[in-house]
């Protein structure tokens, strides 16, 4: 009877890892404007103007510009791989996964004009799973940020 005990169990944590390593994402829930989202509490970040956490840098490129640049950075990143959008769309969204786990977290991202011919880049980074990541969202973002302003 024990061993029917530990092997449900094992059974049951193994079921629930692989739910997280292979449960879909949709688009409808994960691709967002990223203007519009709530500020994430705990297990996320958010770089827009006006945003409480960070505020994004002013890039010396067009909105379009930019989110190339960026899509080739985030495509660049481990275990990252584009959910739905484009440049030319405006909007992107990305699934990144932890190495170990494979916990999904998700990227947004947007440009806006800045009026003198560049523009802000507007990030949204937050968690699937969890309520906290341990700053892997703000990381992520930052690297990408920096790696941006440097012309990667």
């Amino acid at each position: 009877m024990r061993l029917a005990v530990i092997l449900l169990l094992v059974l049951l944590i193994v079921g629930g890892l692989l739910w997280i390593r292979l449960a879909p994402s949709d688009p409808e829930r994960w691709h967002i404007d990223p203007l519009a989202a709530p500020l994430p509490v705990g297990n996320g970040w958010l770089v827009r103007p006006g945003a409480d956490n960070a505020e994004p840098p002013q890039i010396a490129l067009p909105p379009e510009a930019t989110l190339v640049a960026l899509d080739r950075i985030a495509l660049a990143t481990p275990r990252t791989t584009r959910l739905a959008g484009s440049p030319a769309e405006g909007r992107i969204t990305y699934v990144t996964r932890s190495r170990l786990m494979g916990y999904p977290d998700y990227t947004t991202i947007a440009a806006l004009p800045d009026g003198e011919g560049g523009s802000f880049p507007v990030l949204y980074a937050r968690q699937r799973f969890g309520s906290r990541d341990q700053d892997v969202n703000r990381a992520r973002i930052e690297d990408w940020l920096t790696r941006l302003a440097a012309g990667e």
